[in-house]
C-alpha cells in the first residue's frame, strides 16, 4: 500500500435524476477529512437529459450507449479541466442499469479515456467488484457519511439521507473508528425519490423538476395508493438492499393516472413515506437525521419526512456541509480509498460477505 498522505481529490457525480454533473474537491487520506475545496456544477441541457434517459435500463453494446458515454466523458472533462491542484479524480460515470441480483451494474463513461483527456490519474468503476462479490453495489456513500459524522464531532448514532433520483440512507455509530466494522454503519436505498417526480413534471409540466415542491403543494396525495406501493416486498426486506432507478416503473401506472397535481403530490409523499418506513430497519434509534441531495429543497417532501419521524430533521448545512455536493465529495473520498487500497463497502452497507476494496486507477 502507498504511504497514506492526504491528497486533493476531485470527485465527480452524475446522478439518476440527470440534472447535471457535480464536481467537488476534498482533502483526505481516505480515512479522515481534512478540508473541503472548490465545487462546480454543469447542468445538462434538455436534449442531453433526453439522451441520458433514453439509455436507462441499457447495457454495454446497446443502441446509443456509446453516444451516452461520450456525452458523460465530455461533460465531466469540461468541468474537471478548470480545477487546479488535483492529485486524483474520482469519476463515477452515469448509471444506466443496475441488477445486482444478476451480478450486473452499468455506469457509462470510461475513466481511462477521461484520464487521457485530463492528463490526471482517475479512479473509477467503483461498483463492479462489489457486485461481482455478491453485493448490491450500492449505496457507496456510507463510508463517507461515517467520515463526515466523525469530522463533525458527532458522538451518538445519527442518520444521513441523500435524496437523489433514488433515496439512500446510512445509519452511523460515529464512536466506531472503522466504517467497515459491523457495528459502524447500516445503509440501503429507501425507495424512489426525485427520479419519478422529475420524469413526471418534465412530461406533464415541461419543467425539469418540481422546484420547492410547488406543483406537489397544489395537489392531494392518494394515501391508499402510497400504502399499496409501500407494501411490496422491497420495502419489507431487511437491508442492505439497493434499487435501480426504474425498479418500480410498472407500479407507477395508477399514480400517473391521477390528476397531474395529485400525481405529483402522491409521488412526493411516497418518497417521504419510504424514508419514514426505512427507520424501522435501524439497529438503534438515532439522535438526528441529516438530509442532502436535491430533494432537501422540496419543502413538501421535507415536511412530510419531519411529520413522520420522532427525531430532529436537518439539512446537512446545519453541520456546515454543502448538501448539493455530498455525493461528488463522496467519490473524491472513495477515490482516495481506491488509491490507498482501502475498502469501499462492507457487509452492512452493500451485503458483501466481507469488506471489498474495488475500483480502478487509470493513468494518462
Amino acid at each position: 500500500m502507498l504511504p497514506q498522505k492526504p491528497i486533493w481529490s476531485l470527485g465527480m457525480m452524475s446522478g439518476t435524476s440527470v440534472d447535471g454533473v457535480d464536481a467537488a474537491m476534498l482533502h483526505t487520506d481516505g480515512i479522515q477529512i481534512y478540508g473541503f475545496g472548490p465545487v462546480a456544477y454543469r447542468p445538462y441541457s434538455a436534449p442531453e437529459q433526453a439522451l441520458l434517459r433514453s439509455g436507462f435500463g441499457q447495457w454495454h453494446g446497446a443502441e446509443r450507449v456509446d453516444q451516452i458515454a461520450t456525452l458523460v466523458e465530455s461533460t465531466h472533462h469540461s468541468l474537471a479541466k478548470d480545477f487546479e491542484g488535483v492529485d486524483l479524480v474520482g469519476f463515477h460515470g452515469q448509471t444506466l442499469a443496475h441488477e445486482p441480483a444478476a451480478g450486473k451494474t452499468h455506469q457509462a463513461g470510461s475513466g481511462a479515456r477521461l484520464a487521457q483527456a485530463l492528463g490526471l490519474a482517475v479512479a473509477w468503476d467503483f461498483r463492479s467488484e462489489d457486485v461481482a462479490m455478491g453485493g448490491q453495489g450500492a449505496p457507496l456513500v456510507p463510508f463517507f457519511h461515517h467520515a463526515l459524522a466523525r469530522w463533525a464531532g458527532l458522538d451518538r448514532p445519527v442518520a444521513f439521507l441523500n435524496l437523489g433520483g433514488v433515496g439512500n440512507i446510512t445509519w452511523i455509530d460515529p464512536s466506531q473508528e472503522d466504517p467497515s466494522a459491523l457495528a459502524a454503519c447500516l445503509a440501503f436505498d429507501t425507495g424512489p425519490a426525485n427520479a419519478p417526480i422529475n420524469d413526471f413534471v418534465a412530461h406533464k409540466f415541461d419543467q425539469p423538476y418540481d422546484k420547492d415542491g410547488a406543483i406537489a403543494a397544489q395537489g392531494q396525495a392518494n394515501l391508499p395508493l402510497i400504502k399499496a406501493f409501500l407494501s411490496v416486498s422491497y420495502f419489507l426486506k431487511k437491508p442492505p438492499k439497493s434499487l435501480d432507478r426504474n425498479e418500480f416503473s410498472s407500479l407507477f401506472s395508477d399514480i400517473l393516472a391521477l390528476d397531474p397535481l395529485d400525481a405529483a403530490a402522491t409521488l412526493t409523499k411516497l418518497a417521504a413515506e419510504a424514508v419514514v418506513q426505512s427507520f424501522l430497519h435501524f439497529p438503534s434509534p438515532v439522535s438526528a437525521l441529516y438530509v442532502a441531495g436535491g430533494g432537501r429543497h422540496n419543502q413538501v417532501m421535507m415536511r412530510a419526512i419531519e411529520a413522520g419521524l420522532q427525531v430532529p430533521v436537518f439539512k446537512v448545512e446545519e453541520l456546515g456541509l454543502n448538501g448539493d455536493m455530498l455525493e461528488a465529495q463522496a467519490f473524491a473520498y472513495l477515490a482516495a480509498r481506491v488509491l490507498y487500497g482501502l475498502p469501499l463497502s462492507g457487509p452492512m452497507t452493500t451485503g458483501v460477505p466481507r469488506a471489498v476494496k474495488g475500483g480502478l486507477i487509470s493513468r494518462p
